[in-house]
Parts: structure tokens; sequence; C-alpha cells
């Protein structure tokens, strides 16, 4: 279903923001599971479970994984090793029995083309409802793998039976199950599923399905779901390509919208931003200068910014946002910087407050450990108007936090939030502004940056006095022989960064593990070992910070609170076990702790030899370049970009139809982004015959109700 304001109205009169009915055609499709023949409660939990939704077009949508293909045989000496076959067998007799695990099971004895002997044998089977199906004597088809027993014949385990060839095809779908779940029950209701397919008409061009062979898309479905012979390429093709299309006709008609949408002008004198320039004491780099015209620009657009800043670590993309920020208060409107840590946010008002200050603008800190009095005064600050500028965590969208007006809001470091929480922020001004900023832009970014949704300013370039950063790459075998070498970087004055290893959902077990680590370069290193993680009070942090800063602690052994807010210039050597079980993104976010002194600098990946091809592949592009978007390039072609129009920030798109050729896939979305552009050229209110049948296409596939989450970037 596609919002109000999203397509135009139908002709008839309906109450302003409610969502289009559901076309009747589709409900066949739109009904549940249970409405199916045969799908009682306990069968339709099952199926729920299984295709990961309860309409019968969820049903419809879950792909085989596999297809069994069966060669039909007289004889079991005939069949080729590790082949499913099928072979006439007549039965003889039954009997239970039980094997040397003690686990039950029915054997069934039966001679097969030849006189060959061929035992049958059922795990778990019943023998009562086997004699009912195959009494002595009955003549039946089995199918199934067939291997030679140490006593003579041959053997099959666990067979599927039929009276006739029409019960075993030669091809046959193998689709996911779950426990409790049997094949011929899902066989049964996709059968009565198909029954239920409408007439529904082509949303493809017309040339296009000549030039490509594709079949319509419920002959699409039946033959990938219930193929008499090995299904077409073509199918899998098509119904591949009606997913993609119907997602980048929603990206299409989200960027119409989002060029249409209404925002606001905020221009200035630029009064505050020559005070905070002479504070500065430096003045832009060509590079800074142009991204800030280009986010000056779309300032004072009247429409809403969406822009990406991108920058190495220390490329200076702070000040830029600073000046931004400085522009939306000449306007008279207010400015937001949200961090993903309490440490980055205090650094970033630290900053803030050396450049705004001097110009007369008030900045305040609001994260979880302002309190009280305090602040009860921000929040004032921010009702009446009398804070210009807020620097802080998640804090700043929670409920009670209110702006007076709110017209820029800066994201730093966006890939540590999810999008929901960037929409939250935005939502907090009226028409607001928002930039968003990012060493390594997050695959699902570039996702977006890729076909236009978000406009990109990149800060080239290293700042002055940094060093390249030498990356190699160690076994965790080698783990003595790196302890030797910090121990003579510590002869050398080095200090020294320390990740511990990175547990998905477990920050417990990060800490479990850096307090490990801790405790054993302690006893090798003495007090020149600190600890710093995120359960520690912030208090104690800070101060664990604080001391590796002045120099009293040369080792800083730590998780991912370091990962940004963290700058000690005389930091030249990071050490990150078990490397693999990172992100690109973060490491290259750590790396950049180091190198920002004149001291050359190092960052040592030790990673687990037993890791995989890809995971391997991932650290040696560490190793090979410092360049972030060279690096976010190869974290979405390795992880995928996530949903453009969804939450998920990383991982292949979701496309559940999708093909297995991650290449083909990429054709079939470039291919759907040209198509789906001029579509619209031609017919952008969706009016005409194929737009029609487009709109069916976008509620088969669900393309409406995740659309504003495109908005926060």
């Amino acid at each position: 279903m596609i919002p109000a304001g999203m397509l135009p109205a139908a002709p008839e009169r309906r109450e302003a923001g409610a969502l289009p009915a559901p076309d009747p055609r589709l409900a066949p499709l739109l009904a549940p599971l249970a409405a199916l023949p045969g799908v009682g409660p306990a069968i339709g939990r099952r199926l729920k479970e299984a295709v990961g939704g309860e309409r019968v077009l969820d049903l419809l949508f879950h792909l085989p994984e596999r297809y069994a293909r069966r060669l039909s045989v007289a004889r079991p000496s005939e069949a080729p090793p590790d082949a499913e076959v099928v072979l006439p067998a007549e039965v003889e007799g039954l009997r239970a029995a039980l094997s040397r695990q003690g686990r039950r099971y029915v054997e069934v004895r039966t001679r097969a083309g030849g006189g060959e002997r061929l035992v049958l044998r059922y795990i778990n089977g019943r023998l009562d409802w086997l004699r009912a199906q195959m009494p002595p004597g009955t003549r039946r088809l089995f199918a199934g793998k067939v291997r030679p027993e140490a006593t003579g014949g041959f053997a099959m385990m666990n067979p599927l039976s039929a009276t006739g060839p029409e019960g075993l095809p030669e091809t046959e779908p193998v689709w996911p199950l779950v426990h409790g779940l049997r094949g011929a029950q899902v066989a049964r209701a996709m059968a009565a599923a198909l029954e239920r397919l409408p007439d529904l008409p082509e949303w493809h061009d017309a040339a296009l399905l000549r030039r490509e062979g594709w079949p319509g898309f419920a002959a699409a479905l039946r033959a990938v779901q219930a193929p008499e012979t090995a299904p077409p390429p073509a199918a899998r093709w098509r119904l591949a390509y009606d997913e993609v299309l119907a997602g980048q006709v929603a990206l299409a008609l989200v960027r119409r919208r989002a060029r249409l949408r209404p925002g606001r002008a905020l221009t200035g004198d630029g009064r505050l931003r020559a005070a905070a320039l002479a504070a500065f004491g430096h003045p832009l780099t060509p590079s800074q200068a142009h991204a800030l015209a280009e986010i000056d620009a779309d300032l004072a657009a009247p429409h809403r910014m969406l822009r990406l800043l991108q920058g190495d670590v220390g490329a200076g993309k702070t000040l830029v946002a600073a000046l931004a920020m400085l522009r939306a208060v000449e306007a008279g409107a207010q400015a937001a910087l949200m961090a993903p840590t309490e440490i980055l946010a205090r650094q970033h008002v630290r900053t803030l407050a050396r450049l705004c200050l001097p110009a007369g603008v008030r900045v305040e800190l609001l994260a979880g450990s302002v309190k009280g009095a305090q602040r009860r005064r921000v929040l004032a600050g921010l009702a009446e108007g009398a804070v210009n500028i807020v620097v802080g965590t998640h804090a700043l969208f929670q409920e009670g936090v209110r702006f007076r007006d709110l017209g820029l809001a800066v994201v730093d470091e966006q890939h540590r939030f999810g999008v929901a929480q960037r929409l939250l922020l935005a939502e907090k001004g009226e028409a607001a502004d928002m930039l968003v900023m990012t060493a390594t832009p997050i695959p699902r970014t570039l996702l977006l940056t890729q076909w236009g949704e978000m406009a990109v300013s990149r800060l080239t370039g290293k700042p002055a006095g940094r060093q390249a950063v030498t990356t190699t790459l160690h076994g965790l075998r080698q783990l003595d022989q790196v302890v030797a070498g910090l121990a003579r970087a510590l002869g050398r004055g080095a200090r020294i960064y320390w990740v511990c290893p990175h547990v998905a959902e477990s920050e417990a077990l990060d800490i479990a593990a850096a307090e490990t680590r801790f405790a054993e370069l302690s006893q090798r290193f003495g007090p020149v070992v600190g600890l710093a993680h995120g359960r520690m009070e912030a208090e104690a942090r800070e101060a664990a910070l604080a001391d590796f800063a002045a120099g009293r602690t040369r080792i800083l052994v730590a998780t991912t609170v370091i990962e940004v807010g963290v700058d000690v210039p005389e930091a030249t050597v990071m050490v990150v076990e078990h490397a693999e079980r990172f992100g690109l993104a973060q490491l290259h976010q750590l790396r950049g702790r180091v190198g920002r002194g004149a001291a050359a600098s190092y960052c040592m990946l030790l990673y687990d030899e037993a890791l995989g091809h890809a995971s391997r592949e991932r650290l040696l592009i560490l190793r090979d370049t410092e360049d972030g978007f060279a690096i976010a390039d190869a974290d979405f072609r390795l992880r995928g970009g996530g949903e453009a129009l969804g939450t998920r920030q990383s991982g292949a798109p979701v496309f559940r139809l999708g093909l297995e050729d991650g290449e083909a896939q990429e054709g079939l979305l470039a291919m759907a982004h040209r198509d789906a552009a001029l579509l619209l050229e031609k017919d952008p209110a969706l009016a005409g015959a194929r737009g029609q049948a487009v709109r069916l296409l976008l509620s088969l596939f669900g393309r409406a109700e995740a659309m504003a989450t495109l908005r926060a970037g």
C-alpha cells in the first residue's frame, strides 16, 4: 500500500491521510495461511515460522532451496552412487527393529527388478501405519539414495514412496523447513496457494519480456514452485526482477517527494563564522571550503538538506560542521550535534566551545551524566532558545527534549546510530536540515548515495602533519612475538592501544576479554598498563584516558570505547585482537587513533588463523589502503548494503526472491534503476495502464510502510 502523498489519489474521494484500500485482486494472496485447505492451527504455526509471514503470499515467496532430481532405474544395482533414484519394488514383509544406538526403526523387505534384494529402513517409523500403506504383496515406487549392504543386497534410508510416477516427479522442490514441518505438508499448501493466483496485469514493459524471454508473474511462480521438469532460469530471473523493480520504483517515488518536500532557507551574514575562524587561527583548506559551499547552498535552498560529509579521521569534518551550525544560528535557528558516545560528545563540546564562545554562541552538553539542576537548565535553554547549539548522545531525542526552533541536526559517526534514532532527532525540528558525517560511510549509505538519495561532500587528503599508518596482519599464534615487539616499542617511548575482541551482541564478553588481557599485560609490564571499557563509571573511564594521554600509562587496553573521540598524538601503535570480528568501518576508525603525531605509526591486526577466505580478504583490504571510501566500497561488496527503505545498516539487502549470483543481482538492480526512472518520467502519477499495474507490484512487495526512514539518511 502506498501512503497518501506518495502517489496521486485514485478518482474516488478518500479521507485525507488515509492509505489506499488494498486492490481486491490481491485479496486471495493477502488472505491468511489458515484459508488454505488442510492448513490447521498446528501446520499454520509451523508454516508461518518457516515462511516468515502468515499470508498466502508469504508462502508463495518461500522459494525452494534446491530441487530433488531423480533418475528412474529398473533395479538397485543400476543406481549411480549418491544419486536420487526412483525404482519399483514389491513389498515382502515388515518388522520393527532397534539400531545399535537404541533407535527404533521399521525395516521393510522388498524385491526389486531382477530379483535384487532391497531393504528399506524408516527411522522412527510406525509399523502399523507403514503396514497399512504398503502391505506385503504391494508393488510401489520408492525414491531415495541406494547403497549396497555389506551382507549383500541394497538398502534405502527413509525413502519416499508412491503408487505411480505422478506421486514421485523427476523434479521436486525442497523448501527450507522448521521442526515439525514436513516437505509434503508444504507441497500440499503450496499447490493450494498456486490455485489462488489471480490473473494480474503485466507491470513489465512488453519489449523487456520479449528480450529476456521471461514468463508472466503467475507462470514464473508456478514454474519455480511446482516444476514439471527443471525450472527454467528465466522464471527465477523474472521473480528476482519483480522484487528489485518494486524497490527501485519506491526509491524513485521517495526521491521525487524529497525533492519537492518544503524546507526552510537558512542564511546568515557570516559574522559568527568569522569570529569562529579567527579563534581557530587557520584558514579553511580548499577541500573544506568546497564542502562548506555545498552545505551552504543546501541550507539556503527551500528544501530539506540530507547530506553526507565524509572525510578521514582528522580531515576537519568537525570544523565544517561547526561552521554549518553557526550558519543556522546566524539565521535565528538552533543546531544539534549527536554523537554515539559521551566521550566523543564531550570532545565535540570542547572543540565547539573554543570556536563558538568567542562569537557569543552558547554551547551545552546533554548526555546521561548531565543530571539534576544542570539538566533542567539545559532543557529550559533549549525550549526557550537561549541554548544555540547542543551536543549530546541518544539523550537528545528523548521525549522530554524540546527545541524552540531546531534548524540543523548533525549526526557524527552515523554508522553507530540506527536509522530510527537519526530520524527521531530530525523530527525534533520543523523542516530541519540534516548533515551526517563519518570517516567511513556505512554500506547502507553507499546504497543510498549510489542512487542519489543522499548528496555527498568529501574532504580529500590528510591534514598537515598526519602520518601514514603501516598496517600488518598477524595470526594469533604469533601473540608472544607481538608482545615482545611491544616491549621493544615501549623501550623507544611508544604509547600503545590494545583493543580487545568484539563479541557480537555481548558487551559483557567484550569487557571480560579486556579485563583478562589487562591482567596478562599488567603481569608482564606492570603499572604502565591502563584499562578502559563501557561499563566503567564515566569518571573512572575518563581518568584512564587522561592517564594514557598524559603518559602516566603507556599501554591502554580497551574495548571499542576508544573508537572515536580519543586524540593522543603520542600514540603510535594500535593492536586489534581478533580483528576478524570487527567491521571494516570500525577497524578503519580504530586505526585512525594512531598516526596523529610526527612519529611513524603502526596498526597490528591479530586474527584467528582458522578464519575463512572472505574474512581474510576483508583484512587484506585494511592492510592495503587507508582510503575511507575504498574501504566502504569493499564493505558494501562483501557485506551488502542493508535496506535502503528499512532500518538494517548492513548485510545483504533482504531480497526474498533474489538471485544467488551477487553480480547478476547487481545487474538486475542497475537495470531496475533505469527502468524505474524511465517509467516515472513517462508516467509520474502511475496513472497509465503500466503505472496502475506497478501500483499492484508495490503492494505485493510491501514497499510503502518503511519509506519514511529514508529521511534519516
